[in-house]
């Protein structure tokens, strides 16, 4: 079986026939507010029978989808701050239950941005981080969601790429956590999608963390509760797409192209009779020698991670303090 590069569990999902919802040991459920242009799709593995069909971990993957998240509308990106806010909330407590992690006492959390402030592409979680109103320096304690009431303190790190640190991620991380003992990480990271309409439209939250491979920068060391031993929540946009996955998508065109042509029909017969994992495995024997395993982005890439990263900066705070009265202060 043939795998295109996805860091999002919808986009796996989609690979199967159906709805997706009667694949084992995984459920689907689908909504968008009557008064909201998002679509919200969770997807949740729950056995080892989904782990091995969808290729990634069992735990929950929620996926936000704004096609307008790419233009300059404050009004959108604010109301999909709110949505975002909404389901970390959600998920928190989800995992504030899971763990038994005591009422009442402050909230630490460690919010990591991962990624290559240099590279564009991979900038969306130091974008974010240059965003984000921290409090432990101050030890000032704002709350949690109104009906928890409880404080919160966040901290946040920048821990840079390899090539410019000569550490893991994985080590820097641990390496706070030893110093500081937050209770959660926030990771925030770039990912790659399979389809080029999700590139800067889609924000995927999962409470697995960030798995080896993931992400624009192929974090080797994972950043997860099994390594790390707290709870880790990622929220990644997809900012990449692999070029062999474009020209894939676009083979059903090409075969028509050389349909319509006397001398090229029988080359379209060929490729249409190849299973679609030949023609992808034939697409990328083409692609690959002459150009390596390339990635595109669309060409407003800067605008689009600075957008973002205020969005995803603005969906935190609004999840962890408890007055956003301060929107003048945050701009919002």
């Amino acid at each position: 079986m043939f795998e295109i590069r996805t860091d999002l569990a919808v986009e796996e999902k989609e690979g199967f026939q159906g709805n997706g919802g009667e694949i084992s040991g995984v459920s689907l459920r689908e909504w968008r507010k009557a008064s909201s242009s998002i679509k919200m799709t969770e997807v949740k593995i729950l056995d080892e029978a989904g782990e091995r069909a969808m290729g990634k971990p069992r735990g929950t993957y929620l996926t936000m989808e704004a096609k307008q998240m790419g233009r300059e509308d404050e009004g959108y990106h604010r109301e999909v701050s709110k949505e975002l806010a909404s389901q970390l909330r959600r998920m928190i407590k989800g995992l504030r239950k899971r763990h038994a992690l005591p009422a009442g006492d402050p909230l630490h959390v460690l919010v990591v941005g991962l990624g290559n402030p240099s590279v564009t592409p991979d900038a969306l979680g130091p974008g974010v981080l240059g965003n984000l109103r921290v409090n432990r320096n101050l030890r000032a304690a704002s709350s949690l969601p109104p009906d928890d009431g409880e404080p919160v303190i966040i901290s946040g790190i920048i821990p840079g790429v390899m090539a410019q640190t000569g550490m893991e991620t994985a080590e820097i991380v641990g390496g706070i956590l030893y110093e500081t003992a937050p209770d959660m990480i926030i990771a925030i990271d770039a990912l790659a999608a399979r389809s080029i309409r999700r590139l800067g439209t889609t924000i995927q939250l999962t409470d697995t963390g960030i798995q080896p491979g993931s992400g624009v920068g192929n974090h080797r060391h994972s950043l997860t509760e099994a390594g790390l031993g707290i709870p880790v929540l990622a929220i990644g946009v997809p900012t990449v797409v692999g070029a062999a996955a474009i020209v894939h998508d676009t083979v059903s065109a090409l075969i028509g192209t050389l349909w319509s042509h006397m001398e090229t029909k029988g080359m379209g017969d060929y490729m249409d009779e190849l299973p679609p994992d030949e023609q992808y495995q034939l697409i990328s024997e083409l692609l690959e020698p002459e150009f390596g395993q390339l990635y595109v982005t669309p060409p407003d890439i800067d605008q689009t991670v600075k957008r973002l990263g205020y969005t995803i900066s603005e969906g935190i705070h609004l999840a962890f303090y408890e007055n956003p009265q301060d929107e003048e202060e945050y701009g919002i």
